[in-house]
Parts: structure tokens; sequence; C-alpha cells
């Protein structure tokens, strides 16, 4: 029995690398009546002795797992924002960190468009920066000419397996074209809007960028919390984290209770309150969501 892990899952076959080889795999047929599917970035234990028509036989446990798109043992996510054009969208930016961070992935932050700013601008993007920066994020400000001389770039992607996030418009494909020019005919075609449309192929594949392994996918498709309770929102806040232990209430949700210790944070600066308005907002979409059964 063989060890590796899927790179590529396409068509029900699965495409598990181990050592510098490729063997192409099926599922056994335990995995469907389990209601289990295999992912990109498993790590497999599989019969490797034709290369050709190998069957995997276990998947090792997951760290965690993305469902849309559906890849599993992400390092980190790669949340690319634009300055300008879209303009830089904090709630949005929220939005996807608050559902990396109910996954327990890293998630990074790249600005980019930077070069199209003008002084004033700058200094107003300078300002999140700072921010996502302090709460304990990374986060980079891209221009043009680091995607023409991307080294420092690569570092991000440095023996991680990452996933690429964001809006339409922001740079996705040209990222990735910069961190591993081969991607280009593949980056050509994926589509900008969060993963409709132009991505004919729609297979997952892990290939390598910047000495790591990037998921060559649309992205994200769903940007919704359903997922996520609101007794657990708060822990998708590193800041509030930190402060929860503090509050007066065991449980608190940080919006109406008497004592509570983010509240008073955001009254005294130590919190930024854009980022409090957006928990509340989400804590309201958590709450007014209708149940399933």
């Amino acid at each position: 029995m063989a060890e590796g892990r899927i790179m590529k899952a396409i068509s029900g076959f699965y495409y598990v690398k181990s050592g510098d080889n490729v063997f192409q795999c099926r599922g056994r047929g335990v995995f469907r009546k389990q209601k289990i599917t295999p992912l990109v970035g498993d790590f497999v234990e599989f019969d490797g002795d034709n290369p050709e028509e190998g069957y995997i036989h276990s998947i090792k446990s997951r760290r965690n797992i993305l469902i849309r798109p559906p890849v599993a043992n992400v390092d980190q996510v790669i949340i690319v924002s634009s300055a300008i054009m879209p303009d830089f969208n904090p709630l949005l930016l929220d939005r996807f960190l608050v559902l990396i961070e109910s996954k327990e992935i890293s998630p990074v932050i790249f600005i980019t468009k930077k070069d199209l700013l003008s002084d004033k601008e700058l200094e107003s993007i300078s300002v999140y920066q700072k921010l996502y920066r302090e709460i304990g994020y990374s986060v980079e400000l891209v221009s043009s000419r680091a995607l023409e001389e991307p080294d420092h770039l690569k570092d991000y992607f440095s023996d991680q397996i990452s996933v690429i996030a964001g809006q339409s418009g922001v740079g996705k494909s040209s990222l990735l074209n910069a961190v591993n020019p081969s991607l280009e005919l593949k980056t050509a075609g994926i589509s900008e809007s969060l993963g409709r449309g132009k991505h004919t192929t729609r297979h997952v594949e892990l290939v390598e960028a910047g000495n790591g392994l990037v998921a060559d996918t649309p992205g994200f498709s769903s940007l919704d919390f359903n997922e996520i309770i609101a007794g657990e929102l708060g822990d998708c806040f590193p800041e509030i984290v930190d402060l929860k232990a503090d509050c007066k209430f065991r449980g608190c949700f940080h919006k109406k209770e008497p004592g509570c210790a983010v509240k008073q944070a955001v009254t005294d600066g130590q919190i930024a309150s854009s980022r409090y308005d957006h928990y509340l907002r989400f804590l309201d979409e958590i709450n007014s969501r209708k149940p399933r059964y």
C-alpha cells in the first residue's frame, strides 16, 4: 500500500502524487456507501501497483475542509482585494475573513492596484493596512511592479497549500500568473465572478506556485454563513477572541449585554468601530436566517 496526496479530481478519477510519480486512481465503493468524497489535498493510502488503475483505500484525517471550492488540508487562503476599480470593500473583506477563520485556516490579504491610487487614496488604504496588521493579519499592498517582479510575493506561497479568494476584477488571475507564468492559459479562463462563468473544466487541481501549491479553482462560490452559529461568530474575530474572557457574562454576544469588554473596547478605540459594526451585521444575518430541519 502506497501513500500520497490527491492533486487533481475530475470525472471520478483522482490523481495521486506519491514521490515523483502521479497515479490515476478511483475511490473504493465503500466511500460512496459512507457518503465520503475524496478531495483534492487529501492524504490517502492507495493501491499503486498499476499507475493507470489504482484504488484509494483510505483517507487520512483532514485538518480542514472547504466545500466551495472542494479542497482539504488548506494552509492559507489569500484574499485578493483591489484598492480601486473595484473600490476597496472592507465589508466584503471581513466576510471572507470570517468564513476563513471559521475553518481555522490562516488568511493573508493582498490589496492590489496600489500604483493606480492618488496620494490621498493611498493614505486611506494604508489606514486599513495598519488596522488589519494590528489585528494580526499579513497585509500586502501590491502594485503592477510587484506582479512584474514577484519574488517577494512568492514567499507567501512557499511550502503552503493556498486557495485564492476575491471579488470580480481584483486581479486574482494576474497574481497567479505572476507567481507561476506557466499558468497563463489556465487562469485566463477562470471566471472573475466568484466561480461562475468561464471556468469550463469544473475541476480542482493543485498546481505549483512559488515553491508551494495553489488550488487552480474558480474560488469561493458562496459567501453565506450557513455553517456558522451565532455563538461562534465572535471566535472568527481575533480582537474579540482576545477580550471575550473579560466579559461579565459567559456566552456574551457583545451586543446588548452589560459588562461587555468588547463593547468597552470599541468605545475606547481598542477595537475598530468598522469591524464591530460588521460583526453586528453578520450576527443579525445569522440570527435572521430560516432554521434548517
